[in-house]
C-alpha cells in the first residue's frame, strides 16, 4: 500500500506488478489483475462511504442547547430563560422558513423592478427572526395582527408562497383573490397587513377583547414598527388594554428607520418596551430567532395567566429600504447595511448554530436552499401567469358569509354583485 496523500482519509491500493511468464499470455494476465484492482478499488470505496455515513450518524444530534441573550426588563422581577434547547427537526423548520421569506422577499424585488408588482410592496428580508420566532412561540389558534411589511407573517400564519407572490402580482390565485395587494392579506387567524400607520393597535387591542370575552385562552400579538410607536393611537390601545386586563401581546419591531428617518431623530425616548409605562415590557434580540421564540412564549404565558396586556421591543433591522420606492441608502450607509449582514445575519446566526452543533450539516442546509429556490421560482411563474380578477368580481368577500347584495361603482349606473 501506498502511503494516502494530505486529507486524504483512506490510502490508496498500488496495482500489482504484472506477472510475466511463459506458460500464461501476458495479455489475460494483465486483465484479470485489472479486474482484481477494479474489485479491490471499488470494495474500498462502499467501505469508505458506509464509514461517512456512520460517523454522520453518529456526529449528529437530536437537540443541543444554547445559550440567548438575556432580555432587558420594565416592571417584571424576572425574564425569558438565557438558555433554550433547539431539536435538529426545530432547527430544520426555522431554517427553511427563514430562508424562504429571504427568498420570497428578494423574488419580490424583482418582480417590481419589472414591472409585474405595482403600488406599494414593504420588504422585510433581515428581519425572518422576528416572525418566525413569533409564531414559533404561540399556538396555531393565536391571533396576529400587524402592519404592511407583512409578507413574512403572511407565510408563517400559513399562506403558501404562490399565494402571496400571486397576490402581489394582483392575479385570481392569490391569497385575496388579486384585490388586496402587498398591504391587505388575510388567512385564519391572521388580520393583515394594515396601510394606516399605527391603525393595528386599537383592532389588535379589539381582537385581544374578543379572545378575553369568549374565554377561549388564546392571546393576539399585535405588531407595530418604531415610526408607529410614536402614534396617539397606541397609547390609547395601550391603556384599554391595561385597564381591561386584556390578552395582547404589543410587539414593537425596531428596526431602527421610520420610513427614512432614524430612531434617535424621530423619538424622544427610544427604549420603546418602555413605552407602555404601565404595562411590563422587555427589549428582545430580533435577529435571534431563538431569543424571540423564547421570548415570545414567556409573553404568551404571562397574558394567557390574566395579567393583562405586556409589551415587547424587537431589535431587528431591515435589509431593503422602508419601500421598493425607497433605495435605504440616503439616510444610512452600504457600510453600515454589510456590517449587519456579516455579524447579525439572523439565517446565519441560526446556520452556524446548527452545523456547530452537529444539528445540520452543511450538505443537508445547501439541499434546503436548492428546495427552496425551486418552490419560489415556480410560485413566481405562477404568479406572473396567473389571469386578472375580472371586473364584475370587485364587490365580491365584502363579508365571510353573507347573502349577495348589489353595490354601487363608481356612478349610480354601474352595479356590482357582493359574493361571499
Amino acid at each position: 500500500m501506498t502511503r494516502a496523500p494530505e486529507g486524504d482519509a483512506e490510502p490508496r491500493p498500488r496495482l500489482p506488478a504484472v506477472v510475466t511468464g511463459h506458460r500464461r499470455h501476458p495479455q489475460h494476465s494483465m486483465k484479470k489483475m485489472l479486474a482484481v484492482f477494479i474489485s479491490r478499488v471499488l470494495r474500498r470505496v462502499a467501505q469508505k462511504s458506509a464509514r461517512r455515513v456512520l460517523v454522520a450518524s453518529r456526529n449528529s444530534s437530536n437537540d443541543a442547547t444554547f445559550e440567548i441573550e438575556k432580555c432587558d426588563l420594565h416592571l417584571l422581577e424576572e425574564g425569558p430563560p438565557v438558555t433554550t434547547v433547539l431539536t435538529r427537526a426545530e432547527g430544520l423548520k426555522y431554517y427553511r422558513m427563514m430562508l424562504t421569506v429571504r427568498r420570497m422577499e428578494l423574488k419580490a424585488d424583482q418582480l417590481y423592478k419589472q414591472k409585474f408588482i405595482r403600488g406599494f410592496c414593504h420588504l422585510c428580508d433581515g428581519q425572518e427572526a422576528c416572525c418566525v420566532g413569533l409564531e414559533a412561540g404561540i399556538n396555531p389558534s393565536d391571533h396576529l395582527i400587524t402592519s404592511y411589511r407583512a409578507h413574512g407573517m403572511c407565510y408563517t400564519r400559513g399562506l403558501s408562497v404562490r399565494s402571496i407572490l400571486t397576490e402581489l402580482t394582483g392575479r385570481r390565485g392569490g391569497c385575496a383573490k388579486g384585490k388586496g395587494g402587498s398591504m391587505h392579506m388575510y388567512t385564519k387567524n391572521f388580520y393583515g397587513g394594515n396601510g394606516i400607520v399605527g391603525a393595528q393597535g386599537p383592532l389588535g387591542a379589539g381582537i385581544a377583547l374578543a379572545c378575553k370575552y369568549k374565554g377561549n385562552n388564546e392571546i393576539c400579538l399585535t405588531l407595530y414598527g418604531d415610526g408607529a410607536a410614536n402614534q396617539g393611537q397606541i397609547a390609547e390601545a395601550f391603556n384599554m388594554a391595561a385597564l381591561w386586563k386584556l390578552p395582547c401581546v404589543f410587539i414593537c419591531e425596531n428596526n431602527l428607520y421610520a420610513m427614512g428617518t432614524s430612531a434617535e431623530r424621530a423619538a424622544a425616548s427610544t427604549d420603546y418596551y418602555k413605552r407602555g409605562n404601565f404595562i411590563p415590557g422587555l427589549k428582545v434580540d430580533g435577529m435571534d430567532v431563538l431569543c424571540v421564540r423564547e421570548a415570545t412564549k414567556f409573553a404568551a404565558d404571562y397574558c394567557r395567566s390574566g395579567k393583562g396586556p405586556i409589551l415587547m421591543e424587537l431589535q431587528t433591522y431591515r435589509y431593503h429600504g422602508h419601500s421598493m420606492s425607497d433605495p435605504g441608502v440616503s439616510y444610512r450607509t452600504r457600510d453600515e447595511i454589510q456590517e449587519v449582514r456579516s455579524k447579525r445575519d439572523p439565517i446565519m446566526i441560526l446556520q452556524d448554530r446548527m452545523v456547530n452543533s452537529k444539528l445540520a450539516t452543511v450538505e443537508e442546509l445547501k439541499e434546503i436552499g436548492t428546495e427552496v429556490k425551486k418552490e419560489i421560482d415556480d410560485a413566481a411563474q405562477f404568479a406572473i401567469s396567473d389571469p386578472e380578477p375580472r371586473l364584475e368580481e370587485l364587490g365580491h368577500h365584502i363579508y365571510s358569509s353573507d347573502s349577495s347584495f348589489e353595490v354601487r361603482g363608481a356612478n349610480p349606473w354601474i352595479k356590482f354583485k357582493s359574493v361571499s
